[in-house]
């Protein structure tokens, strides 16, 4: 049994019960072949629920900060989120953009399914912020479809996106998808900035549509900062 496989053997019956999250539209996910999954960013256990609700293993991009620790704790986080399919990179740099993109491309040039959040960081205050063209530089350049996806209620589990999560007090966790979405018309234009936003913006419109959530047309990161 692979490290995946145990790890959420063991883990999913544990976070069934604690969160009780409830999975619609799942199998809109392809079985096979190279697949880019796309949502909202809330809170830091996003990243452990995601993988543990999907039946294909999910790589994603994670500060390696989470792989380099000291001591048991830290060989336990590393063995942890490797595990469940995080690759670590050095986003602090200037080339942390590109390493994650690159890597990205891997991934989905390998056939396998690769998980990213557009917004680039956490939700400050649980709305929606402006998509990065990442995301739509990695399906022009691999073809790969976009499966848009919506973590609702993570932020209420862990609200601020630290410290340990709430259990109890009725609430639950959804995780929606949505169907997949071709951008095969705009093949070889991978290097067009119009066309980057147009996807962009539509790939945050159908995660919007997902989680309900107000949309803010400015970055994250920019909310943050003020």
């Amino acid at each position: 049994m692979s490290r995946f496989l145990l790890i959420k053997a063991v883990l999913g019956p544990v976070l069934r019960v604690l969160f009780r999250p409830k999975v619609e539209g799942g199998d809109r996910i392809p079985d096979e072949g190279p697949v880019i999954l796309a949502g909202n960013h809330l809170t830091f256990i996003d990243s452990l629920i995601l993988p543990l609700v999907t039946k294909r293993q999910v790589f994603f991009i994670g500060k390696d900060e989470y792989v380099s620790g000291k001591g048991f704790k830290g060989r336990l986080m590393a063995w942890f989120f490797t595990g469940v399919g995080m690759i670590p990179v050095d986003r602090d740099g200037g080339r942390g953009g590109v390493a994650a993109l690159m890597t990205g491309r891997r991934v989905l040039e390998e056939g396998g399914l690769f998980a990213i959040y557009p917004e680039g960081t956490r939700s400050p205050d649980g709305r929606l912020y402006r998509g990065r063209t990442g995301i739509a530089r990695l399906t022009l350049m691999t073809g790969a479809p976009v499966v848009p996806f919506a973590m609702i209620g993570t932020d209420e589990v862990q609200p601020g996106g630290k410290g340990l999560p709430r259990l109890g007090g009725g609430r639950r966790i959804r995780v929606r998808f949505g169907e997949p979405l071709d951008f095969s018309r705009y093949d070889g234009m991978d290097r067009d900035r119009y066309v980057l936003r147009a996807v962009t913006d539509e790939v945050m419109s159908e995660v919007m549509e997902l989680s309900g959530q107000e949309y803010v047309d400015i970055y994250a990161t920019k909310a943050q900062a003020a």
